[in-house]
């Protein structure tokens, strides 16, 4: 989410000039720096992270690629690296706003369809890509496995199953988290001002959202007042361009904030609706209920179309540091049986033979 591609590329500007090999942010943030707190990733930590105890959490190694960490954009980043231009991306210019607006509610909403469709497929694609973690036994692959080096998203010869897996994972995180950002979902109107393109109403509403159903084949209606923010380069308050007398990115986001990566508390909002009333946090916890929502979508999307033996294991390599020790399949698992029988037997034939040596 965050402050998007003007502060953005101001951000880079100055880190291109201050430090080498920084790279590109936009949305919640991706970078520390120029108003980022690398929002995205304290988001994906404290939903995903093992710190907070949820079930089949990422192990630290793991979790440093899915959520980012340093100058590393993780893949949760990696739509800041390569689809910035992409609203599809980031769920924006679905905006509308009911009497005389540019856009009717028919665009708006074909708009968000675009979205949740552009997600579905990378929800596939991470699908698709986890039948590479395990052979036709069952048991993982090691080369397939092995964060050792990181993966790399922005790598285009990255052919590791779990990084190529966890890769489309994240870019369904960034725009699922994106969604409560960029739109009123979650957030209220400042009471003090009039309704209208520069203080859209808003919906209010917790996380997760039914708009963002990826494993289903339509899209939810969405609410009557329901907007995203249109976004164009020069992102400001009242819209310019192709975004001149609509809701802009500018009016509606809650990107900029600190997040706690554990416990997930929003504080110091940097946005003008992230500071009405709680809107900052509000968006935060609908975006930590929201990527918590995904993984158990993606869990349940494995159990689905692998069984539900495989798909265990599935989840077991995405998560763990050390797959090849951790996520043992049954034939593993059976010659660990037969080794411990072995080593049984021959002690107690030990034992026998001492005790017949004594007599």
């Amino acid at each position: 989410m965050l402050g998007r591609r003007c502060a953005v590329l101001l951000s880079l500007l100055l880190l291109a000039w201050s430090a080498p090999a920084a790279a590109p942010a936009v949305a919640f943030g991706t970078i520390e720096g120029g108003g980022q707190h690398r929002e995205h990733e304290r988001l994906t930590r404290a939903a995903l992270a093992c710190a907070n105890g949820e079930p089949d959490c990422f192990e630290p190694a793991t979790a440093n690629y899915l959520a980012g960490h340093d100058r590393e954009f993780g893949a949760v980043g990696a739509p800041d690296s390569d689809e910035m231009a992409d609203p599809a991306a980031h769920c924006d210019n679905a905006d509308y706003l009911a009497g005389g607006y540019p856009q009717t509610r028919d665009q708006a909403a074909a708009t968000l369809t675009n979205c949740v469709e552009h997600l579905r497929a990378q929800f596939r694609r991470g699908l698709d890509s986890a039948e590479g973690l395990l052979d036709d036994e069952g048991e993982v692959i090691p080369e397939e496995v092995t964060a050792s080096p990181e993966c790399n998203p922005k790598e285009r010869e990255e052919t590791r199953a779990k990084c190529a897996t966890i890769e489309a994972f994240g870019r369904v995180l960034h725009g699922a988290q994106d969604f409560y950002s960029h739109s009123n979902w979650a957030d209220q109107a400042d009471p003090a001002r009039p309704i209208g393109d520069d203080n859209p109403p808003g919906l209010h509403r917790p996380g997760p959202s039914p708009l963002l159903d990826l494993r289903g084949a339509a899209v939810a209606t969405p609410p009557a007042d329901f907007t995203t923010g249109c976004y164009v380069l020069q992102d400001r308050v009242p819209g310019v361009g192709a975004c001149e007398q609509r809701i802009t990115h500018a009016a509606l986001n809650k990107d900029r904030g600190l997040i706690d990566p554990v416990t997930g508390r929003a504080t110091e909002p940097g946005t003008p609706r992230g500071q009405v009333a709680t809107n900052f946090a509000d968006a935060v916890a609908g975006a930590i209920a929201e990527s918590r929502r995904q993984w158990q979508d993606f869990r349940a999307g494995l159990t689905a179309r692998y069984g539900e033996d495989r798909a265990a294991r599935m989840v077991c390599a995405l998560t763990h540091d050390d797959p090849a020790s951790a996520c043992q399949g049954p034939r593993r698992n059976g010659v660990a049986v037969v080794i411990v029988v072995i080593v049984g037997l021959a002690t107690g034939a030990a034992a026998i033979w001492l005790a017949r040596r004594r007599r």
